[in-house]
């Protein structure tokens, strides 16, 4: 398999409980590396143009005001089949449907909040680290 890299987020109530480091943790024991990695408040701009695909979706107003009300941490992960990888290691985007140990079972508290982003394709990955991170702000061992 090839060496991907994927954007993570740990959104604002990930930040806010305190469990940045339990979720770098099972990052890194899955053996995903971080490449990247700093804390960012967004502002209602940045927000909005992430999330620009669910401008027209009723949810989008209440996940931009969400994003942009405490920091976030975000990072870039690398590893053999990453998007695939961090996606299992998250669990299903509502936490009630998520299995134990994943990380929106424990952390998250809703749909919206729930504790972690991750891209969700190779494309979407390449775009949103491309929209996070500054290729100077990543390591390269290559």
């Amino acid at each position: 398999m090839a060496i991907e890299r994927t954007l993570a987020i740990i959104k604002p109530n990930g930040v806010e409980k305190n469990v940045v480091g339990e979720i770098i943790s099972r990052i890194e024991s899955k053996g995903l590396r971080i490449v990247g990695a700093r804390f960012v408040q967004l502002s209602r701009e940045k927000a909005e143009g992430f999330y620009i695909e669910h401008k027209d979706k009723t949810f989008f107003q209440g996940l931009v005001h969400f994003m942009t009300g405490y920091p976030i941490f975000l990072l870039c992960l690398e590893g053999e089949n990453a998007v695939f990888l961090w996606r299992e290691i998250m669990g299903p985007t509502d936490p009630s449907k998520a299995a134990p140990g994943t990380i929106r079972k424990d952390f998250g508290d809703n749909i919206e909040a729930n504790a972690v982003h991750g891209s969700d394709s190779l494309k979407s990955a390449e775009r949103e680290v491309a929209y996070f991170f500054d290729k100077s702000q990543l390591y390269n061992r290559f």
